[in-house]
């Protein structure tokens, strides 16, 4: 797979232990954050990485910041995509299952490097389920298509 890390500043360090442990797995990593020195808004990676998605250049993607929320919220601005913050690997491996998320996200000023792994490996693992999900998944979509129409 092909996996898009988007970060702020708080999270660059973060970023680049998980970019080495996704790479580790065998996956091809890209870097759309912040990078050493750099002060970066968390909308700004937010977004990118959720139109990677939407255009197909990523597979899945892992976005931190500080909290995880923030830069989750940027990224559901994006219509079409879903993503998770997540503090724990339960909620990670769920939001794939029953969501069908593309984007996870988790803080650098929250978890610590091995919760992060584990955060990450239970959503890269993940697969959607389908079934009764499906239908819920398709509900989000439709809000998406009403709140995001545009004018001809």
């Amino acid at each position: 797979m092909i996996i898009g890390f988007g970060n702020d500043h708080a999270a660059v360090a973060l970023k680049k232990a998980m970019m080495e442990h996704v790479a580790s797995l065998g996956h091809e990593c890209i870097d759309y954050g912040a990078q050493d020195g750099e002060k970066m808004d968390y909308p700004v990676p937010g977004k990118a990485v959720a139109e990677a998605v939407l255009r197909g250049e990523i597979d899945k993607g892992i976005l931190i910041c500080g909290t995880g929320i923030g830069i989750s919220i940027a990224a559901n601005k994006v219509p079409g995509i879903r993503a998770a913050a997540c503090s724990e690997p339960f909620s990670a491996r769920l939001c794939v299952e029953h969501n069908n998320c593309q984007i996870v996200a988790f803080g650098a000023r929250v978890i610590g490097e091995g919760t992060a792994r584990d955060i990450v490996d239970a959503f890269l693992s993940a697969e959607f389920e389908g079934g009764r999900h499906a239908a819920r998944v398709e509900l989000i979509g439709a809000i998406d298509a009403a709140y995001c129409r545009t004018e001809e």
